[in-house]
Parts: structure tokens; sequence; C-alpha cells
């Protein structure tokens, strides 16, 4: 690894660390319903917001009927963005005159925004018009992020209350989540990408004449080149601080008009982290105990840093099936070195590792490299960081409650090792909270492996890869990890638009969304009802570095059991492939 390349990711994960604490205790306060500047300026919109959709916000709503309320919500909006595509070719805003996106990929992609996987099979520039952009998939990124913020805060609300059957109002949460913090934040960084070069137009495609002519598939003559434009820099603003990822042009984070220049691609990545962070210190401020949340931040940072250098370490290091050929891939002031197969000169190996590890370690998904380009054990990295259930950061709110999930099996298992009644932050863990977080961290992992297992048994899901052997494997893994912990990247040598994936997927990327979301908020349901129990010096201290390490421990061991052996038939044996005999 270069000295720079070093330098410029310890610098990231600095600022991540100390801008992630004043963010966090704003977004307490934002919930707590505590007097901010920004409640001061857009409190009558909020309260306007209220009277026009007739919502009472002081009503408070059972964990029953605030999961009811999400999934309400979500599937009218899944439902809306399918709409929009399949009649955008008669609606305004259209000017490069794209028709009716396919029933399959409509129904793939409705869910994929709506579920905050943000999955495509598409290509943006060729295939969605300005309309369906903003209104379906740009509101999308907004209210799907603000769903899994609302979520937690009433989880935390379940630790916090003591006999209480409430968690909060849905609308309340939702509404305060997108008005007061994403809104905001992203108005500012679509300013700051805008000034970078980021496009943000409603002019037509544009156009440029070749320097020489050339032709396409069918033979025709080709002396332009289409500009694609577009409202981006908008999108590309919420789609990193929601964690969503959809990228506005097919090549996502890689494209130019995305992300133009190294201030904005370390803008970009930075806001991908960002909140998943700071929501560490909102649970620590809003559960009265700050210690609660640095744990849980350095529970992320204990497997993060290492896996983002190991995957920058392996990216490089070079190919290894060139490692016996005279090709020198050493580091060098003339010649970046290690495999750049994939990668935007632009930004490099440290930062396209970064973005790698980021990306996936958040359920964002956006991408500044190509994935499928990366060193077999560089590519196990982003694909072990999905598989570990999202939580490693994670999702905005849901990668925090899926940590919690995680952090409750940890306290079960201390309790059982030292005889003792579990408790987390006051409140016994008995068997109905084991329960639901088994449900919560067991279903993803069943549908990576049932996925995976359909498309490799089935005619279909074989046409999928474009690659033989190992890494054809390793695509469709990375395919179904992505989907079933809702990430949405890919290794682009899976030809997923056909309607087999397009419908295996939108199934898992639905179940793994709303089967986490219920377990967890019945998990709150149930903890709210209980009392606070006093501590005492048999309590298992959890803000201390030893449950830090227990925690970390119960992810890795449950990841590890889970998907070594699939690993192992992928990315690990195609190491083992390249190094030769």
């Amino acid at each position: 690894m270069t000295t720079n390349g070093i330098f410029q990711i310890l610098l990231y994960l600095i600022l991540l660390a100390v801008l992630s604490k004043p963010l966090g205790d704003y977004m307490a306060r934002v919930y707590t319903g505590e007097a901010t500047i920004a409640q001061k300026v857009l409190g009558p919109v909020e309260r306007l917001i209220y009277r026009v959709l007739g919502i009472d916000p002081t009503k408070e709503m059972t964990w029953k009927t605030y999961a009811v309320a999400s999934m309400l919500f979500n599937i009218v909006g899944i439902f809306v963005v399918y709409l929009l595509q399949r009649i955008q070719g008669v609606l305004p805003a259209n000017p490069q005159g794209f028709g009716a996106v396919t029933p399959d990929s409509s129904f793939n992609t409705a869910i994929s925004f709506g579920t905050n996987t943000n999955w495509q099979g598409y290509g943006g520039e060729s295939t969605m018009s300005y309309l369906t952009q903003m209104l379906g998939l740009n509101v999308q990124n907004f209210v799907s992020a603000a769903v899994g913020m609302a979520v937690l805060v009433a989880l935390i609300r379940g630790f916090t209350r003591r006999s209480a059957s409430t968690l909060g109002n849905f609308w309340t949460d939702l509404t305060r989540s997108t008005l007061y913090i994403l809104l905001p934040l992203s108005l500012i960084l679509a300013v700051l990408l805008v000034s970078q070069g980021v496009v943000q137009s409603f002019s037509s495609y544009g156009s440029a004449s070749l320097l020489e002519a050339t032709k396409d598939a069918d033979g025709k003559s080709i002396v332009d080149q289409v500009i694609p434009l577009g409202p981006a820099a908008s999108q590309i603003a919420i789609k990193q601080l929601g964690t969503n990822g959809g990228g506005f042009f097919n090549a996502n984070s890689a494209h130019p008009f995305e992300n133009p220049t190294g201030l904005a691609n370390f803008l970009e990545v930075f806001s991908i982290l960002i909140l998943s962070a700071a929501l560490c210190h909102t649970f620590g401020k809003m559960v009265k105990d700050p210690r609660q949340g640095w744990a849980l931040l350095a529970a992320m940072y204990v497997i993060f840093v290492p896996l983002l250098f190991f995957c920058v370490y392996q990216e490089q290091g070079g190919n290894p099936a060139l490692a016996h050929l005279p090709i020198d891939q050493a580091a060098s002031a003339l010649s970046s070195g290690g495999n750049m197969e994939g990668k935007e000169v632009r930004f490099g190996i440290a930062n396209s590792g970064l973005w790698a590890a980021a990306t996936t370690a958040a359920s964002n998904g956006s991408v500044n490299a190509a994935h499928d380009s990366l060193t077999p054990l560089g590519g196990l990295v982003p694909m072990w960081l999905m598989q570990l259930g999202e939580i490693i950061f994670g999702g905005v709110g849901c990668g925090l409650y899926g940590m919690v999930m995680f952090a409750i099996v940890a306290v079960f298992v201390a309790g059982l090792m030292v005889g003792r009644t579990p408790e987390y932050l006051g409140k016994k863990i008995e068997a109905y909270e084991m329960k639901m977080a088994s449900i919560a961290i067991l279903v993803p992992c069943a549908l990576v492996l049932v996925g995976t297992a359909i498309a490799c048994t089935t005619e279909a899901g074989q046409k999928g890869p474009l690659n033989p052997s190992a890494h054809g494997f390793s695509e469709i893994l990375y395919a179904l990890s992505s989907a079933s912990n809702n990430n949405g990247s890919a290794f682009g040598g899976l030809s997923a638009n056909t309607p087999f994936y397009n419908t295996l997927l939108g199934i898992c990327m639905f179940l793994s969304r709303f089967w986490l979301m219920i377990p967890v908020l019945a998990a709150a349901g149930a903890l709210a009802k209980k009392k606070i129990v006093p501590q005492t010096s048999g309590t298992l201290p959890t803000h201390t570095p030893l449950f830090v390490a227990m925690l970390v421990g119960t992810i890795v061991i449950v990841g590890a059991l889970t998907f070594i052996p699939a690993l192992a038939l992928g990315p690990i044996v195609e190491h083992l492939l390249a190094l030769g005999p």
C-alpha cells in the first residue's frame, strides 16, 4: 500500500469518527422534540403536512400499528414507482421519449427503491425519464431511508420507556427524518456536488461530433456521441446520504457526470457512512448513556477497518494470475501499480478500495469501480461485508437496529456463560426478544443461500453469469448477497435484467426488508412493556472493550459459520486457481 493511499484512508476514518458525534446529537434532539434551528425554520412546514394529511402527531402507536403503517406506506410507494415506469412514455419530462419499462424490470426496480436497496438491472440514462427519476426513484431515496430511521427510533424508545404499550408515531418520525435531517443535508451536498461539476439540468441530451466515425452493432455509421444530462446532483446527494446507491447513470459514481473530481469523490464516499455512524451517537444520547453509542460504533470500526485495509492491500498487490509473468505490478512514481482493471485512474486503488468497502458496509451499493474486476480476495471483502447482515454501519437506521439485534444475542450468550438473566440497557432479555433477534439475523442468511441455490440449479439462473467456473458462481452469490441484504451493488458480469433474476431478486429484497423490520418492532414493543432493572455488581456492562469484543465475536462467528462454505466455492477457490500449480 502507498503512503498517500494510507493517508487518505486514515483521514477519512478520523473525520468520520469526529463529525459523527455532533450530527448524532443533532438527530437525537430532532427525535426528542427539542428546539433546533431547523425546527424553528421548518416547523410550520411540518405542521402543514400534518394538517393536510389529517395526522395527529401526538397520537402514539403500538408496535403492531407502527409496523402496519410502515408496511402500507412502503407498499403504496412500490406501487406508485411501478406505475410510473409502466406509463412513463405518455408522461411529461421525458425529453428523450423513453417508452414503458418492461413489467419484470419495473417490478424489480419498484421493490428495489422501495426497500432502500436500489439494485439496478437497467441503464439509467437509456431507460428512465426525468420524471421517473425524480418523482419515482428520488422520492423513494428519501422516504425509504426515513422509514429505516423511524424504525430505529421506535426501537430506542422500546429501551427507554417502562411499562409502556406504545412506541411513538410513525408519521411523525417519518416526517421529521425527512424534513429536518435528510432534506437539509441533501441540499447542502447537492450544491457542493454541482460546484464540482455534477450535472443538474432539465435540458435534452447533448451531442458531440466524433473525431473519427465508427459503426454500431448493425453496421450503421455513427458520427456523433450522445451526452446524457439530467437532474443528477439532487439524486446523487440523497443516494449517498440515505445509503440508497441508485445511480442516475449506468456507470454510477464511476461516471464523470456523477463523480467528476477527487473532492466530489471524497464528499460522496464520506456521505455514505456519516449518517449511519452518527446514529450510533443518537442511540447513546436517547438512552441517556453516550458510552453505549461509542461501543456500537467501536464494534463497527473493529470489523470495518481491517477488512478495508485487506481489500486495498489485495488490490495494490496486483492480479495473482499475472504474478508469474514478466509484468511489473509494483507502485512507482510513474505507475499506480496493483490491479487497475475496472478502476478509474482519477481515483486510483486506495479510493476504489475505500469506496468498495464503505458501500457494502453500508447498504448503499453505489460504486466508483467495477467490483467484478476486483481480485478474488479483494472482491471477497465487499461480499462478506454484505453477508454479515449490513450492520457494519449498514443502512441509515436499519444498520443500527440490525446491530442492536446482534447485541441482544451477545448479551444473551454472555448471560448463559455466567448463569445470570441477560440484561441490555436495563431491560431483561428473555425468550421472546431472542426469537425476534434470531429471525432478524437469520432471514437474510437464508435468503442468500436459498436464492443462490435456486439460481445455480435452474436453467434460467445458469444463463446469468458471463464468466465460467468459480467467478461465475461468485457473480451469482454476490447478487443474492446484495439483494437479500438490501445493498444493491453487483458483480457486473451477471446478466440480471431477465424475468428470472428480476423476480428472484425482487422477492429477496422485499422479504429481507420487511422480515427484519417486523421482528425489530415486535422486540421494541416487548421491551417497552418491561420495567427498568436496576444495575447491580453482577450486571454485564455493555459499554466496555470486553463487550465490544463479545459483540464483534458474535457477528464474525455467525458470518463465518454461515458463509465460509459458499465463499470457499467462489472467491477463495478462484484465488487458489489464480495462483496456479
